[in-house]
């Protein structure tokens, strides 16, 4: 049964991408914290490092929401589920406010804040730019009247002078309130690379930035004005949604053990993913590529994506774990790998003219280029046999990579997908196949594909049913 539940929210969106809403965002987080508030973050779109530093701030893990890959009560549902216990929900957007897949905006930032029904913060960039602000929010406001634009934050301001003339121009033409003002300071900003932010966790010398953040916006956002946008937002309506499905197992069956690869190269994993596996009723066990010597005993493996490209040299000196994931793929073990997973089974990793051994799993290697090969949404079609997906599933997913694979042996690997929108291996296919290993640069969010979690688990406890010593991997 459909209910309404009051939740104070407020989602931080701009006119533009790279106008400081990671910062704004996180800088609000942390200075709501420090009053003792218990803040929920999400993240609009897929994301995977964004909202490694939003949970960071927020000290629970930030939840991303996408009206893309989720269907609207799916996404609705997941919001309540996660903000049910804070004092508030903050979700930064992506991209252009009305940016989507389409003119219609289809999965903007604007419509997820239709959808959840909350107010909009406007993050604006106001480098050289004095009256103009005016023009830019109004043109927000008068684009889609039907949403809640409810004040201005100004960043990259250069003096009190342009502060206060951007503060008059909003104020005569836009009749919004300004709750904050950001300077112009290289020492807020969290230094970026390729596929942008540098992940939080990755390098403890970035975690000063946080406490630089949260004293900005103690002195420059109006912490009570933003509550109170938070608090005016309306009760959302709840969706009549059965709970996901748990899988069971008798009173004397194993527990299927599943290998996560996670460090530093490899932490680009959705919380939902590796709660859908161990509600499916699989133990996860964590393995550092960068630093454990061996593969623990596990019935199937997980490797999401990451930086393996930033870390080649360390991973190439993991030889003994290298070749023991190698053995274990040989021997069958289930192993489902993304992106920088696909890059790390392969023979070799191409960069800056050296070449580093990989796993070596994969009849293929990956070659790191200086521009994107894959950015953006993916719809895929299970063509080919898989360990994973039946054939005829349509997956929506997303990818960025600026790596492609090269020297693939056709006569031992095979292609599970058909990609019809997004670029996959090679602009026509993604997802190889190779024994019991299905590797893929499309990334999915188990709350649009909730059934590749109990695949794997499933996998998994079968592997773990073989007589002793049939997937030793010592």
């Amino acid at each position: 049964m459909k209910g309404l539940v009051a939740v104070p929210r407020l989602v931080i969106g701009a006119p533009q991408g790279r106008a400081g809403k990671t910062t704004v965002t996180a800088a609000l987080i942390a200075a709501l914290r420090a009053r003792g508030l218990r803040v929920q973050p999400y993240k609009k779109g897929p994301d995977f490092i964004d909202p490694s530093w939003l949970g960071l701030v927020a000290g629970v893990p930030c939840r991303n929401l996408d009206g893309f890959l989720m269907e609207r009560d799916t996404l609705r549902q997941s919001f309540l589920r996660h903000a049910a216990a804070s004092d508030l929900a903050v979700v930064e957007g992506a991209m252009g406010l009305f940016d989507g897949v389409d003119l219609a905006g289809t999965g903007s930032t604007a419509e997820l804040a239709r959808v959840l029904a909350a107010p909009v913060v406007l993050v604006v960039d106001t480098s050289r730019m004095t009256r103009s602000v005016a023009a830019v929010v109004l043109g927000c406001q008068r684009f889609d009247p039907h949403l809640g634009i409810a004040g201005v934050i100004l960043n990259r301001v250069a003096r009190p002078r342009h502060e206060a003339m951007l503060r008059a121009a909003i104020r005569e033409y836009c009749g919004l309130p300004v709750l904050g003002a950001f300077p112009k300071d290289e020492e807020l900003v969290i230094p970026d690379r390729h596929l942008g932010l540098v992940p939080a966790g990755e390098r403890d010398e970035l975690l000063p930035v946080l406490e630089c953040l949260r004293r900005t916006a103690e002195r420059c956002l109006d912490l009570e004005g933003l509550l109170a946008v938070a608090r005016s937002a309306p009760p959302v309506e709840a969706p009549a949604l059965a709970g996901g499905a748990e899988g069971g197992r008798g009173a004397h069956e194993r527990v299927p053990v599943i290998g996560v690869l996670r460090d530093r190269a490899f932490s680009f994993y959705y919380p939902e993913n590796l709660e859908a596996l161990a509600a499916g009723g699989a133990r996860l066990v964590f393995v550092d590529a960068l630093a454990d010597a061996d593969l623990p005993p596990v019935d199937a493996l997980y490797i999401g994506g990451g930086f393996p490209e930033v870390f080649a040299a360390e991973l190439e000196a993991g030889l003994a774990l290298r070749q023991k994931i190698r053995r274990a793929v040989e021997e069958g073990l289930p192993v489902y790998a993304e992106c920088g997973g696909l890059m790390y089974l392969c023979r070799h990793l191409h960069l800056n003219g050296d070449r580093y051994e990989m796993v070596g799993a994969l009849p293929c290697d990956a070659v790191m280029e200086r521009r994107p090969q894959g950015h953006g949404y993916t719809v895929v079609e299970v063509v080919g046999s898989n360990p994973f997906f039946p054939v005829g599933r349509i997956l929506r997913a997303h990818e960025f990579h600026h790596s492609r694979i090269v020297n693939v042996e056709a006569g031992r690997v095979s292609f599970a997908l058909h990609v019809h929108r997004g670029w996959g291996a090679d602009g026509r296919r993604d997802g190889l196949v190779y024994k019991n290993v299905l590797a893929l640069y499309s990334h999915i969010h188990v709350l649009g594909v909730p059934e590749w979690a109990q695949a794997l688990v499933d996998l998994a406890r079968k592997a773990g049913r073989r007589p002793a010593g049939a997937s030793e991997q010592g």
